[in-house]
């Protein structure tokens, strides 16, 4: 059972004075976490890619690589890479360049997105949303088994036989693929036998059960072994050392970015009793003391199937201080007590 971390490098209103933190700012801090993270023993830390005002890391693979040679185990990948709107082939040369300077730690976490501000900013046509994503993926995995690559698509001029270059420590560079949820992308993801992230940020988990158990099907029907698929999660979530603390903390930014972007896309209003329906114990939201949130994720590794769990820390604005201090929780006593229950749990299933 893997824990981390994973951020969209927010740069929203403070929710109790209204300051904006800098772009540079935030990539510095977010830095920061990262070493943290490492220093505390987590797994892995992602960083998610957009392209808006709200948002500062239009570039994962840059900013991953300003924490790699300051660290030393954890693994850093993108969360996710909006390979729809990108070109595959320098996709694959930013983590290979990644994946050297940490010394094999560097991972691909493709998908479609859920956000489409990178669309129109690189020319590319919404009509066109998933056969880009299919088209792309393929040709980005034809480079990560083959040094050269002869490719045509219908989106992308074609390659004859051209080298691409850095080749990545890993052999080959793991490439995951991100889902909201979405049976045929779980499927897709199945058959082609790649790791596969779910965004459970909504919702009841235990409704995602069904989907990793139709990944695993059809990745065994595609003759893939099963046994060596993980799955992840990304939740948002946070820690501090009580649960009232923890809610209270996390609430004022949770509620400001939940409604703006759902009067982006027509969700209802989101209030204190949407949020602390949320974070119930059969709830979307990791939020609590340590204890707490390990138990929650004991329960999806258990009930769902996850293997890997990704905290979204912090959604929106939070003091700098609270984040270290929860991804310190995280790594110091959630992450030891999960491993142990989980580790004790797999061997009586045996």
């Amino acid at each position: 059972m893997e824990i981390g971390i994973s951020t969209f490098v927010e740069t929203t209103p403070d929710p109790e004075t209204g300051e904006v933190i800098t772009h540079a700012q935030r990539l510095r801090e977010v830095v920061e976490e990262i070493i943290l993270a490492d220093q505390v023993g987590l797994d892995v830390f992602g960083v998610g890619e957009h392209h808006r005002e709200d948002f500062a890391a239009s570039s994962p693979a840059v900013l991953l690589a300003g924490a790699a040679t300051q660290t030393k185990r954890i693994r850093l990948t993108s969360a996710v890479t909006v390979l729809s709107s990108d070109d595959p082939v320098r996709v694959f040369q930013d983590f290979a360049t990644l994946d050297g300077m940490s010394n094999g730690r560097a991972e691909i976490m493709a998908g479609r997105g859920s956000f489409i501000e990178s669309f129109p900013l690189f020319g590319y046509d919404l009509q066109d949303y998933n056969e880009l994503f299919d088209e792309k993926l393929e040709l980005l995995l034809k480079i990560c088994e083959s040094e050269k690559v002869t490719w045509r698509g219908g989106h992308r001029p074609a390659i004859k036989n051209r080298g691409v270059y850095p080749r990545p420590v890993q052999n080959p560079l793991p490439v995951w693929v991100g889902s909201g949820g979405n049976p045929e992308s779980v499927i897709r993801a199945g058959q082609l036998g790649l790791p596969l992230v779910l965004a459970i940020i909504g919702g009841r988990p235990l409704q995602f059960a069904p989907l990793v158990q139709l990944y695993k099907k059809a990745a065994a029907q595609a003759g893939h072994d099963i046994s060596k698929l993980p799955v992840a999660s990304h939740s948002h979530g946070f820690i501090a050392d009580s649960t009232e603390k923890a809610a209270d903390k996390f609430f004022p930014s949770t509620q400001q970015v939940m409604n703006v972007i759902g009067r982006e896309r027509g969700w209802g209003h989101y209030d204190r009793s949407s949020f602390d329906a949320a974070r119930s114990f059969e709830g979307a939201l990791y939020v609590g003391d340590p204890e707490r949130v390990a138990e929650k994720i004991i329960y999806l590794r258990k009930n769902v199937g996850i293997t890997r769990f990704m905290m979204h820390v912090p959604l929106g604005t939070m003091p700098h201080d609270d984040v270290m201090r929860a991804i310190e929780l995280l790594g110091t006593e959630v992450a030891p007590r999960v491993r142990e229950e989980v580790s004790t749990w797999e061997k009586n299933q045996k």
